[in-house]
């Protein structure tokens, strides 16, 4: 190890910055928000620099360096862009003892400003003894991805109780074993719900009692989105490194599923448009039997839950049966659909609202059947729509609709075979059946459909107009 890693604490300790550019205004930056006194010296500042010393948020130390500025500092920081200087300003600190750091010159260093991951007061630091910054920052990345953004309340809360934590557990591997149940348990998930005082409560009580509470189980119902990996939240692939249980829709591609804990059953429950069906009722009795084990417990969705996800009966069904549950939102597929496609969705002086429907209603026989189909300006994204297009398109003409109508057929949206299929509302049906679209796909309705033509980027793009598929120009940003 050739860096000795530390925190310093710089409350109210007076530090220098040199240089009065955008570099020398981040270091600053985050020297304040640690608490220190910060100095900057430097000839002239940038106009952001320049109104933090006029608010009286830094002390401007106007013109050349001399040593002299160090006096009375706790740490130095050289931030300008010449080179000769930042090695001036390193060498004058070293004659005093002062820690300094030369920014992007480790051989002038005598200490190295880490890529941060802040959880506070739970604090990650990264270095590479600043051989390869740009690397740190990747692998602050990655942590960034990893790391739950309730740690900092749990550390907070920890620390908060610490007292009574040592009380209670004099035994160090009995005090580890509380702190394993306070990060696996019940507490965290209580912190990210924003239940602090729950929270608190629930670990009062497990230091009344004579050992952490047996574990309870809990659902968690997420939102895979339509099928891109790369589209899955954070909180979304946190959940699925935790599961025990994942029932998981038919929808959902083998790439989210290779992200499930490698240990956790995995359980198909169908949920395919024209697919094997497993009866919503039995997945009720799926998840309350897994949580009732005290398992923890993911309901995968393609999409979000609360859109057309039946995500709202499967939350009440806990609920009355006593099941935390809590939901992580997925990009739905009208969003994702119509990204993917290039159709912007609403757009100035051609849609000013969207409508989501879906042609399959509880009944399995439902209509949308209202008067703002018709409408001209508002958007139509259809779900599972493709089975019905006839119908469909007999419904909105008869509601008011153009014949000549844009409409965009995405099929398999966001994966690598997906296909969007642009033409004319009369045309509908025709080219649902000449191009064979198959499940998955939605129908995007209205006059921002026409975009597809000339904005797809991911893909195979058919406009039916013109009769011919066109390449996938821009498929390879995804």
């Amino acid at each position: 190890m050739k860096l000795y890693p530390l925190f310093a604490d710089l409350h109210g300790l007076p530090v220098l910055v040199v240089g009065g550019g955008g570099v020398a205004r981040r270091k600053a930056e985050a020297l304040l928000g640690a608490g220190a006194q910060v100095t900057v010296g430097a000839p002239r500042l940038d106009a952001e620099l320049a109104a933090w010393a006029g608010a009286g948020t830094i002390r401007w130390q106007r013109g050349e360096f001399v040593p002299g500025w160090l006096d009375g500092m706790w740490l130095v920081i050289a931030a300008t862009d010449e080179r000769g200087l930042n090695a001036a300003v390193a060498a004058a600190a070293s004659e005093r003892r002062l820690f300094a750091n030369v920014v992007d010159d480790a051989a002038h260093s005598r200490f190295h400003v880490p890529a941060v991951v802040d959880r506070s007061p739970l604090v990650v630091a990264v270095s590479t003894a600043g051989a390869a910054p740009a690397l740190a920052r990747r692998v602050r990345e990655t942590l960034e991805r990893v790391l739950d953004h309730g740690l900092g309340a749990l550390v907070a809360l920890a620390q908060r109780q610490r007292a009574r934590i040592v009380r209670r557990h004099e035994n160090l591997a009995d005090r580890r074993a509380f702190y394993d149940w306070l990060h696996d348990g019940p507490v965290l998930p209580l912190l990210r719900a924003a239940r602090g005082q729950e929270a608190e409560q629930v670990l009062l009580a497990a230091l009344q009692g004579d050992g952490p509470p047996p574990r309870k189980g809990s659902v968690t119902l997420v939102g895979a989105g339509p099928g891109h990996p790369g589209l899955l939240t954070l909180q979304a692939l946190r959940a699925l490194n935790e599961a025990d249980v994942v029932l998981h829709d038919q929808l959902v591609g083998d790439a989210i599923l290779a992200m499930v804990r490698r240990d956790a059953e995995r359980i198909d429950v169908g949920k395919r448009c024209g697919g094997r069906q497993v009866a919503q009722e039995q997945i009720h009795r799926l998840m309350l039997a897994h949580a009732r084990e005290g398992r923890r417990v993911v309901r995968l969705k393609g999409g979000d839950p609360f859109v057309f996800g039946r995500g709202g009966e499967e939350m009440a069904f806990l609920r009355r049966h006593g099941v935390a549950c809590a939901v992580v939102p997925g990009v739905t597929a009208a969003v994702a659909c119509a990204a993917f496609a290039g159709i912007p969705l609403t757009q100035r002086g051609q849609a000013q609202s969207v409508c989501l429907l879906t042609a399959h209603g509880k009944a399995g026989s439902d209509m949308p059947d209202v008067q703002a189909l018709g409408r001209p300006g508002q958007t139509l994204a259809i779900y599972m729509g493709v089975e019905r297009a006839d119908a469909l398109t007999a419904r909105l003409l008869a509601h008011g609709r153009a014949t000549d109508t844009p409409v965009a057929i995405v099929e398999n949206g966001s994966l690598p075979q997906q296909r969007v299929i642009a033409g004319v509302l009369a045309e509908l049906p025709r080219l649902v059946r000449e191009h064979a679209v198959g499940s998955p796909a939605l129908l995007i309705v209205g006059e921002v459909a026409a975009c597809a033509t000339s904005q797809a980027w991911f893909g195979e793009l058919v406009d039916a107009r013109a009769g011919q598929p066109v390449a996938e120009p821009m498929a390879e940003l995804a």
